[in-house]
């Protein structure tokens, strides 16, 4: 899966918190900004409630449920800045990817 695709996919499944702003940080690969607020996912930069700092590979990972979100955490290959609590709703966004 691409990122468009990833963006198309959490729009059409509407994965984002609720009134929150949620950023997903992929490095060199850009990010994908989750807007619980206006209630669409794009891939413009900005500011957010909570930023998720992970690579394309291990989302991908987590995305397909071959690696946990909290697995990902407690080993350091996902990295959360701000409000712990929107990152906590992460594992519901991943099961809106696979649903």
């Amino acid at each position: 899966m691409t990122k468009a695709e990833l963006v198309a996919k959490m729009q059409e499944n509407k994965a984002w918190v609720d009134g929150k702003k949620v950023k997903i940080d992929f490095a060199d690969q850009g990010v994908v900004m989750l807007d619980g607020v206006k209630g669409q996912v794009t891939e413009e930069d900005g500011d957010a409630d909570t930023t998720i700092l992970v690579t394309w590979e291990d989302w991908q990972a987590m995305a397909s449920g071959e690696l946990d979100g909290m697995t990902a955490f407690m080993t350091g290959k996902l990295k959360v800045e701000g409000d712990m609590s929107n990152a906590m709703q992460l594992q519901g966004v991943l099961a809106k990817l696979r649903g």
